[in-house]
């Protein structure tokens, strides 16, 4: 009897999680585009990459690639896409595997992104000015030694996420049941709202509920795990080393840092800086996230104009 009595319960408990991640799903709707522009598709290695693109196409091109989390997406420029399009001609895809573009169950890699960054560059833009944020910082400075862009501006960028690789833990988040549940957890709005604080805004009154829910129903999305199961498994951590790919580069490097980040110090912008000859920019109030919460400051870095911030570094 207790056996039956454990059974019962067990299949109980999988039936509920089960039921759960089906009303969650189910709750989020399709989602809108965050940005506003024209939204386009870019085919690449049978993925659908949605892409925003505003400005004047006759203006200089400018390329932004947002960074990776758990409900990460092009929306990460909200706040600063519509002033730089006064002066650029912006696109901004969202990564495969996240946001609008498709989300395939594939084991997600560093070269997989690495290529793609490359590859969308050297396809959807020309001698374009680069931004690309954290993990994905590593990925544009790769690409940038194999393809034709004009400059680099990198926000708070880093080649090491989660610590070394496992299979173990990325297999865990990918499994259909278990896996559904814990990700559910992790990008429920109180979760989105913790990261945040934790290491992404100094001022959490600048994070809006328009972004918590936008994020909260990005990730409910189908095959929204996938990705990020790479993420927190390490498997998104490149192999090269970010500090010799940028020595290497022959483009002007500008790196833009929140004076209070901790999971990437300042301490570390520094050592970059130094090692690649690179301008360091330190935005005072911030943490991973300076360009959402300075947007205008953000905007004349990317414009050339450092008379809003602080330089610690100049080439």
């Amino acid at each position: 009897m207790k056996l039956r009595k454990a059974l019962g319960v067990a299949i109980g408990t999988v039936g509920a999680t089960a039921l759960a991640n089906r009303l969650l799903q189910s709750r989020a709707d399709e989602f809108e585009p965050f940005l506003p522009g024209s939204q386009r598709t870019y085919r690449w290695r049978g993925f659908d990459i949605a892409y925003t693109e505003a400005g004047d196409p006759a203006d200089p091109d400018l390329v932004l690639f947002h960074g990776i989390n758990a409900a990460a997406g092009n929306h990460e420029f909200h706040t600063v896409f519509e002033r730089l399009a006064e002066e650029y001609h912006v696109v901004a895809p969202d990564l495969p595997g996240f946001g609008h573009s498709d989300r395939p169950p594939l084991l997600y890699s560093a070269s997989l992104m690495t290529t793609f960054v490359r590859d969308f560059i050297d396809d959807e833009s020309e001698d374009a000015t680069v931004v690309a944020s954290s993990l994905t910082g590593a990925y544009a400075a790769l690409a940038a030694d194999e393809t034709d862009l004009s400059e680099l501006v990198l926000v708070c960028p880093t080649d090491t996420s989660m610590g070394d690789r496992s299979v173990a833990r990325r297999s865990l988040l990918r499994a259909p049941l278990v896996g559904t549940a814990i990700y559910n957890l992790v990008v429920s709005k109180p979760s989105i709202r913790h990261f945040h604080a934790d290491h992404g805004y100094y001022d959490m009154d600048k994070l809006t509920d328009d972004v918590v829910d936008y994020e909260w129903t990005s990730g409910h999305q189908p095959g929204a795990r996938f990705a990020p199961a790479s993420f927190v498994s390490g498997f998104l951590d490149p192999v090269d080393d970010l500090g010799d790919a940028l020595a290497t580069l022959d483009v002007p490097v500008t790196l833009v840092w929140g004076e209070d980040a901790d999971i990437t110090p300042l301490s570390s912008g520094r050592d970059l800086a130094e090692r690649a000859d690179a301008t360091l920019v330190v935005f005072g109030d911030s943490l991973l996230l300076p360009h959402v919460e300075h947007p205008a400051q953000f905007v004349d870095v990317v414009n050339g104009d450092l008379a809003t911030v602080t330089v610690e570094t100049e080439q």
